[in-house]
């Protein structure tokens, strides 16, 4: 949806957001956007490496009870 937009289509939302907003506004906007999509990456990346850390754990368990099983 957004790759249809193009730098014309970004030009003018950058032209309504600074009459919207005005000018003072605009760069405190732009930090809580960019401060708001770094906390988004980080909780991201936790999510994965702890589902990567409970896959670990699953598998080691599983190759725990066929060394078991192995033994028997």
């Amino acid at each position: 949806m957004l790759t249809n937009i193009g730098i014309p289509g970004l030009i003018l939302i950058l032209i309504i957001a600074l009459v919207i907003f005005g000018p003072k506004k605009l760069p405190e906007i732009g930090r809580a956007f960019g401060t708001t999509l770094q906390e988004f990456k980080k909780s991201t990346r936790e999510l994965v490496s702890e589902d990567e850390r409970n896959e670990k754990q699953h598998q080691q368990k599983i190759e725990g009870l066929y060394k078991e099983e192995a033994k028997i």
